[in-house]
């Protein structure tokens, strides 16, 4: 499949730019008032793994190309949106071109920094949008980000009840990215296999349950079309081999054929 396209969407100034900026390192308006993002910015996003950096070493790779997620800082959505509030119709079309959705939820207080409700209040927050989707027929898969504040350390955290799996995150982020990145990859059932030779190494997204062709696909349409078979390796059986012609000489390269489900961390060869 090709990159996973996840909409990072929310009220006016939660902190929908800011939090893209952090993913992205990529410089888009995140200035202190509503609808400064006209048009959504677009951030391509590697997904963390660790496996992928063994895997290039062992195989002195000349390149080392993991999987990413595009990351799409949509503007603020606003309540009538569905009806073409603000800029709603513009916004709602953006969001219908994702395979997932990111809702940031602000959850501090912060005199400075206005609400375009003039409160915070969280669960109000997250009818409004959720009810604008609903209005406009969108039905995606969405992750929660709660976004705490530095400027206001000693206020408590409520305790809130969301629809769907969330994530907290501070206006620093750090290392808080990483998970935010693997929790929307897996938002959507998505596996990782992986490909490894003098050339390149690199990680793949597949679906969960995916047989060996339509994981191939990833690779290109020939690999599901002419597939033929798969050799597969257990990266942890890969690495503690040391290379693929041990893991090959204590049988444990596997050939499978058009039936096998592709599992998360497989390293495989395609026979077309």
């Amino acid at each position: 499949m090709s990159s996973l396209s996840i909409g990072i969407v929310g009220l006016p100034n939660v902190g929908k730019s800011t939090l893209f900026n952090a993913l992205t390192k990529k410089s888009v308006p995140a200035e202190n008032y509503p609808f400064c993002t006209i048009d959504p910015s677009v951030g391509i996003v590697p997904v963390p793994d660790e496996r992928l950096e063994k895997l290039s070493a062992m195989s002195k790779s000349k390149k080392t190309i993991p999987a990413v997620v595009e990351f799409v800082d949509i503007a603020g959505l606003v309540k009538g949106a569905s009806e073409g509030a603000g800029l709603g119709n513009k916004f709602l079309s953006h969001i219908r071109e994702v395979d997932a959705i990111i809702e940031v939820v602000r959850i501090f207080e912060d005199k400075d920094i206005i609400h375009v409700n003039n409160k915070v209040d969280p669960l109000f927050d997250i009818e409004i949008i959720n009810m604008e989707l609903e209005l406009a027929g969108i039905k995606k898969p969405t992750l929660y980000v709660l976004n705490m504040s530095e400027a206001s350390p000693s206020t408590p955290l409520r305790i809130i009840d969301l629809p769907g799996p969330s994530i907290k995150v501070d206006p620093i982020f750090g290392t808080g990215l990483d998970n935010l990145i693997k929790a929307s990859y897996d938002l959507l059932d998505l596996i990782t296999f992986l490909t490894t030779g003098e050339d390149e190494s690199r990680a793949w997204t597949t679906r969960r349950g995916s047989t060996a062709p339509e994981a191939g696909r990833a690779i290109h349409n020939d690999f599901k079309e002419k597939f033929i078979r798969a050799e597969v390796v257990a990266y942890d059986d890969l690495i503690t081999s040391g290379s693929y012609a041990k893991a090959r000489e204590k049988g444990l390269v596997r050939t499978e054929g058009k039936e096998y489900i592709v599992k998360d961390g497989d390293v495989v060869e395609f026979k077309i």
